[in-house]
């Protein structure tokens, strides 16, 4: 009974030194609260075409082809620069920078037709349209590579794809420069344009 005694008031000692002792002043920490981001991603007064359950987000106003205001997360409402993911900001004044929206617009418009080139030259290497098309040469034939699975592997271990990943990265390095023209508000351009 003596070692239950002194377990117990082992355990209340140590669960009232989580406890304060000072005057609750909850409702001057919350009014003291900075304002939430929430507040200027969201439009209160209005609900979502697409998913009437949430508040429609802000950028999201239905001006743009297919803007219904799918966003669950309010990821176009985040306010963020994302000119600093093109030229550092050191390197000279980006300007306002480059809005959310238009980053993203112009992310999913570049993928796409990255997604749509793709498809169509996995299916116009093994055949698919009537002819095989591929580059000339005896490395290319379909004798030494014979479908666009078995492609990726013996290409890289030749060489080639290296030289695709320094193309395509060097074509990106180009086309960032107008994105960079956007950022300091040089250009209007509508993102995807390439025009």
């Amino acid at each position: 009974t003596m070692k239950s005694i002194i377990a117990t008031s082992i355990l209340v000692g140590s669960a009232t030194a989580f406890t304060t002792n000072a005057p609750s002043n909850n409702d001057a920490a919350l009014k003291a609260m900075p304002d939430r981001m929430w507040d200027t991603m969201v439009d209160k007064t209005e609900r979502s075409a697409a998913l009437p359950f949430l508040p429609r987000p802000a950028n999201l106003d239905g001006t743009m082809a297919g803007d219904v205001g799918f966003d669950p997360f309010y990821l176009s409402s985040i306010p963020k620069n994302f000119s600093g993911f093109i030229q550092p900001p050191q390197w000279e004044d980006v300007g306002g920078g480059i809005p959310t929206l238009y980053w993203m617009r112009e992310a999913e418009l570049k993928h796409s037709r990255v997604a749509m080139l793709a498809w169509f030259g996995w299916l116009a290497t093994d055949g698919a349209f009537g002819v095989t098309l591929r580059f000339p040469g005896d490395m290319y034939s379909v004798g030494s590579i014979p479908t666009a699975y078995e492609a990726h592997n013996q290409l890289v271990d030749q060489g080639s794809m290296g030289f695709l990943l320094l193309a395509v990265g060097f074509v990106e390095f180009c086309a960032s420069a107008v994105l960079v023209e956007v950022s300091k508000g040089e250009s209007d351009r509508e993102a995807g344009d390439y025009t």
